[in-house]
This record gives C-alpha cells, structure tokens and sequence, in this order.
C-alpha cells in the first residue's frame, strides 16, 4: 500500500491467555486515526506522532519533508491515552493542531500500538453518584475519566464540547482497587473542574479477572487478582 493509506494494519496478536488483542498501524499527517474495539476497551501502548524512517507516509513527498527520522512529539502518547483509553472506538485528526508540530517541515505521521480489553464500562452523570462491584474476585481499573469526551454521554444543554480530559485512572485505582465495590461520585468537589460551565460525566472502565498490562519496556505482565 501506498500514500495515505500505507501501513494500515502491521501487526495482529494475542497476547495473553484471556484473548486481549494487540493492534499496531500508522495514519498519514492529514488524515484521521481509527482506533476500534469489536469487544472490549482501547488501551493505548505507545503512540508516537512524527518520523522515525524515510518510508513510511512517503508516497509523493518531496525528500526534505522525509529527511528529519529523529522527530517524535513526547506527549503523543499521553494525548492518545486521553482521548482513546477506556473507549470502544476512537477516532483522532492527525494534525499539529492535535500534538503541536514537533519538526516544522517534516511531514509527519501517527504510529500508535493498542490492545482492546474485555472489561465493563460505568457512566456516571455530574452530580449523580454509581457503584461498581465484583460478585467474584476484585475491581481492577484499567482507566477513569472526569470530564466530556462527547456529545452524547449523559446529554445536557451544556455538554458544548467533546474534547475535555482529566484522567483519573490513579485516583480510582488507589479508591477502588482490590475491592468488591466502589462507590462513585461524579462531582466537581472529589475531582475538581477540568472545564468550567460543561456538563460532565465519570466514566470508569473495570474488570473483575487478571488483566494483562505493559510495562513501561512493551513487556506484559499477568497481574493477580487484589493489587498491582
């Protein structure tokens, strides 16, 4: 394949032993990434949004856009986990006005590794309050969000905006984690206002089973039930 369309999908694996699947491909500068789950949540691995060789997204460019390989922008994998983790499918512009323009000049692309685990979702509406629980085994939080990352969730006069993010995957991981249930609040008192005058909601995905998670060197590990 060639131009916008190049590298649509490099690798398909399993990588646990509960079925967790493993994605990795490269979107062109210009165009949208499409990240999806048929089961499951997106869990982002590693993301990076530039040029790491001189092929990739090279199809009609001129050699000074594809002569810079060392280009990466650093946040890109943490605008990446905001906007996709714990979401069935994401869709994601791949422009500078997304993750700022990390070589001006160098025509750049999104190379961007994600698993799909099989686990529960809760939305929490703002000023409402939820529980989740495990009729076996532990909670396990694989990512929370506190905040509005569409139009549609928990629908509101003021729900003016899909793009506001504030993780909170630390947070319910040292609430919930290892118990049998949580009690949620979605409110701006427990996690304070990420974007002022938006209706907002909580949303939590979680697990009751092992998950399989990466460590920072794109290793897995099986953590057990009750703790990381």
């Amino acid at each position: 394949m060639q131009g916008q369309t190049f590298i649509r999908l490099i690798a398909l694996i399993v990588l646990c032993h509960n079925g967790i699947e493993g994605k990795r491909y490269a979107e062109c500068e210009g165009e949208t990434g499409h990240l999806s789950c048929g089961w499951g949540f997106i869990k982002v691995i590693s993301a990076s949004y530039g040029r790491s060789n001189r092929d990739t997204c090279s199809s009609g460019r001129p050699p000074s856009q594809l002569s810079n390989p060392q280009c990466h922008q650093h946040q890109s994998l943490r605008i990446m986990s905001d906007r996709c983790n714990g979401m069935s499918s994401c869709a994601v512009p791949v422009t500078n006005s997304v993750f700022s323009d990390p070589c001006v000049g160098t025509y750049k692309y999104l190379d961007i590794s994600y698993t799909c685990h099989p686990a529960k979702r809760s939305v929490t509406c703002e000023h409402n309050q939820n529980v989740i629980s495990c009729d076996t085994g532990s909670l396990f939080i694989h990512h929370a969000n506190y905040g509005r990352r569409d139009l549609l969730t928990c629908p509101h006069e003021h729900a003016t905006t899909p793009n506001c993010y504030h993780s909170q995957t630390d947070y319910l991981r040292g609430r919930c984690h290892g118990k049998t249930s949580c009690q949620l609040n979605a409110s701006n008192t427990v996690f304070s206002d990420p974007c002022r005058g938006v209706n907002k909601y909580l949303e939590v995905t979680h697990s009751c089973t092992p998950s399989c998670e990466y460590t920072n060197m794109g290793i897995f590990h099986l953590w057990p039930t009750g703790g990381l």
